[in-house]
């Protein structure tokens, strides 16, 4: 059984043949062929070069493929085989992986039941995110009980949030999630999990404890291991990740829209187009549908205004969260009734 990575690399066309049998090379047994002498190891976990595809303006698309055999079950191990010492070479990108069925168990918690436990039957999500650092706890539960009380469905803690002097996690997910319970209403909590696998180990503890069944995880922060961890030992938690630290050389419609799910969270945030990064409409739009065909909720974001809210949801349809954070924020004491306004506009897009 084989993975299918598929490369976008730079080069000469009389250089690219030579190029990719360096990357299967490289990306499975890391050492000269003629120094291997066990047939098995040649035929079953040596890189297969299995098409090189000329993109034009000196690119090439190249497609390898490595033995599933090398990954195991671990999901750090899947990372490195797919792009391990490849990523040191600059002119290489990590456009997409065909991953067998099984290798990874993808989300527990997918969008049908996120519709059942949220009340949410048919029309899109929202969302918003509590910000900016430096408050503490007691205001960022007063900001997450004015979201609340506006309807959205989720506010999750800004990931820049952690364990901080002036916002201690404990303190912090106590408060807001006493003061979300109070609104009476329907919307959830998410908290940042950070640090190392015993501290996100006590911080998801702490979140079941509070009654919370949704948390939030940056993969690329806390790594592909503890991320799926911690998911396979909190069964009761959704989880969303976040996209900090994936602007590497690994097309996003893979990292974000196909591996973070196939780890198991239930939700993944990336920046739409349109907004205050880069990615392209062609972009999004594939990252989304990876995301569903994983069973995932795609959540654009990163510059999301109310105005926008028609566009979005036509672009990406009703199975799709939607986050806006500072736009929302700016309304300040109105908090709430923006908020309402946003949840209103969701609601009525046919």
């Amino acid at each position: 059984m084989r993975i299918a990575a598929t490369y976008r690399v730079r080069s000469d066309a009389a250089s690219i043949q030579a190029r990719a049998r360096a990357i299967a090379v490289e990306q499975s047994v890391e050492m000269p062929l003629d120094a291997i002498d066990d047939p098995a190891v040649l035929s079953g976990i040596v890189g297969e070069v299995q098409d090189i595809a000329d993109l034009g303006d000196g690119r090439f698309a190249v497609r390898i493929g490595l033995a599933a055999e090398t990954v195991g079950q671990d999901a750090g191990q899947l990372l490195n085989m797919l792009f391990g010492n490849t990523s040191l070479h600059e002119d290489v990108t990590l456009a997409d992986a065909d991953i067998p069925p099984g290798l990874l168990p993808g989300p527990r918690h997918g969008i049908a039941t996120l519709r059942r436990r949220l009340g949410v039957p048919d029309r899109a999500f929202t969302a918003s995110a509590l910000k900016p650092q430096g408050l503490a706890p007691d205001r960022l539960a007063a900001l997450a009980a004015r979201f609340a009380e506006g309807g959205l469905d989720l506010v999750k803690d800004d990931h820049g949030l952690a364990d901080q002097r002036y916002s201690p996690f404990a303190d912090r997910v106590r408060a807001c999630a006493a003061a979300v319970r109070r609104t009476g209403t329907k919307t959830r909590y998410v908290p940042s999990l950070t640090g190392t696998l015993d501290q996100l180990r006590a911080q998801a503890a702490i979140a079941v404890q509070e009654g919370l069944d949704s948390a939030m995880l940056a993969p690329m922060v806390a790594g592909f291991p503890a991320a799926r961890a911690l998911i396979a030992e909190f069964p009761a938690l959704a989880f969303m990740a976040h996209p900090s630290m994936g602007g590497l050389r690994i097309a996003p419609e893979l990292l974000i829209g196909k591996l973070f799910p196939l780890l198991g969270f239930s939700t993944v945030v990336f920046p739409t187009h349109g907004g205050r990064f880069g990615y392209s409409p062609a972009t999004c739009a594939a990252l989304a549908a990876n995301a569903r065909a994983q069973g995932a909720l795609p959540v654009p974001a990163g510059g999301m205004t109310l105005a926008r809210v028609p566009e979005v949801l036509d672009f990406y349809g009703r199975d799709t969260m939607l986050l806006i954070g500072g736009n929302l924020l700016q309304a300040r004491e109105n908090i709430p009734r923006e908020a309402a306004a946003f949840a209103a506009a969701v609601a009525a897009h046919p």
